[in-house]
């Protein structure tokens, strides 16, 4: 988190991190929103890709996102708190797959829903 702006610029908010998952939260803002009055889109995705990312980079290998598909269940509007959980279900040498649930206010149905695959590389980094 600590180089990741773009996460940073968004206002996510590290709850859990461990091997494999990871728990973000943020809160839906004006700017955030698309036009007709519901967060957009692409914050949704990226606040999902974001706890896919540290999820998979839990492991202390660099693992890009090579696919990722998005379900897009219900809206969220301004003020709304998301909170993405991300684990990992399947890993091997050179691939991942993650899943991730976004629910809003504490809600225990999921507003949205991701499906990824990283590819793991060879080249570590360091796990904070």
């Amino acid at each position: 988190m600590k180089t990741d702006y773009c996460s940073q610029w968004l206002g996510f908010k590290l709850l859990k991190i461990e091997e494999g998952e990871c728990h973000l939260e943020m809160t839906v803002r004006k700017e955030m929103l698309n036009g007709f009055g519901t967060v957009h889109g692409g914050i949704a995705f990226t606040l999902a890709d974001s706890a896919l990312a540290f999820a998979s980079n839990s492991y202390g290998r660099i693992s890009p996102l090579i696919n990722g598909n998005m379900v897009y269940s219900k809206a969220a509007k301004e003020g709304d708190i998301l909170r993405a959980e991300a684990k990992v279900f399947s890993i091997s040498n050179k691939k991942a797959d993650i899943d991730v649930t976004i629910y809003c206010n504490n809600e225990i149905e999921a507003f949205y829903f991701m499906r990824g695959t990283v590819y793991r590389t060879s080249k570590e980094h360091e796990v904070k």
